[in-house]
């Protein structure tokens, strides 16, 4: 089952914060999701805790 959580990503290239969602049901994860202002692709990194809470999101521009 997936286990959607809300996030707050903020833009690396813009500066803009935009929502969006990760699933924290597979645990910690890194991928590459499209700004929702600038369209630029933002690495986002994610880490879940053992009890499968969400524990901390980051992200970077695509080749830092």
């Amino acid at each position: 089952a997936l286990m959607l959580e809300l996030v707050t990503l903020d833009c690396p290239y813009c500066g803009e914060s935009f929502a969006s969602q990760v699933d924290v049901s597979a645990g910690a994860q890194t991928y590459v999701e499209d700004c929702a202002v600038c369209c630029r692709p933002i690495v986002v990194v994610f880490h879940v805790d053992d009890s499968g809470e969400l524990e901390s999101v980051s992200t970077r521009r695509e080749h830092d």
